[in-house]
């Protein structure tokens, strides 16, 4: 585990539906932008369908080389909701029936069938941890946190035990370069392999805009980052300020 300063996350976004194309998904971006807005360096982002050794395999793999795990979707009543089971089976873990999950199910005046109870049905030793947006709380096993699959409620969740992955805040700064991205790859490298804390990345756009090539540049030494813009004005025909009215294509793939 690297700890509180840096710390790493993987998302697995589960559903057959996704995969198929049925369903955009809408929770990979809203998890990329949050954890990055809160310092936690994501490591990982992977869709797997609905099917318990490809969630326990992955589940696995990525809990053994990253300080959380999120996962969303598959949570549900029905016979595709297969999360809970995949993660128990990733710890070799027994599925246990709890208690106060049931007296939640009464709360909401839902059925105690056999499809409902497989939503109080968890991994032993899952944790709940309270949602103050939700009257039902998320899951949490070992270092794997268990989310809906519905965006509204995701976001909801999430935010709720946002700080548990809050890490030292990263500082992003974007360039916009006139040049073409053969002419600055030489001078990148060199600012890059000397200011190793600073992570700098290039986007080139053809026929879009005003400039050629999106910079872009990430730390957590400011200092450093500082640095390194300078270099690269001194280095680049860059615009004086970013693009007034960005595009959807400014975004780099």
């Amino acid at each position: 585990m690297l700890g509180d300063v840096m710390p790493t996350a993987a998302v697995i976004i589960i559903g057959d539906e996704i995969l198929s194309g049925k369903f955009a998904d809408e929770n990979g971006p809203f998890l990329i932008r949050r954890l990055g807005e809160l310092g936690c360096d994501l490591g990982r982002l992977v869709v797997v369908g609905d099917t318990v050794p490809d969630i326990a395999d992955e589940v696995a793999r990525c809990a053994e080389r990253y300080d959380h795990v999120l996962t969303t979707g598959g949570v549900g009543p029905t016979h595709d909701d297969r999360t809970l089971e995949g993660i128990a089976a990733a710890f070799g873990l027994p599925l246990e029936r709890r208690s106060e999950l049931v007296t939640l199910l009464e709360a909401f005046e839902l059925p105690l069938t056999e499809a409902n109870l497989r939503m109080a049905t968890l991994p032993g030793t899952a944790q709940l941890v309270s949602s103050l947006g939700s009257s039902f709380p998320v899951v949490r096993v070992r270092n794997v946190w268990v989310f809906p699959g519905i965006p509204r409620l995701m976001r909801t969740k999430f935010d709720d035990v946002a700080e548990a992955f809050a890490g030292e805040r990263i500082q992003r700064i974007r360039l916009y370069c006139r040049q073409p991205e053969a002419e600055i790859a030489d001078r990148l490298a060199a600012v890059q392999a000397e200011l190793s804390s600073v992570t700098i990345g290039s986007y080139p756009r053809w026929g879009e805009a005003e400039f050629q090539v999106i910079i872009s540049l990430d730390s957590r030494d400011s200092s450093a980052i500082t640095r390194a813009v300078e270099r690269l004005r001194d280095s680049f025909d860059l615009l004086d300020e970013a693009p007034a009215v960005p595009s959807t294509s400014e975004e780099p793939t």
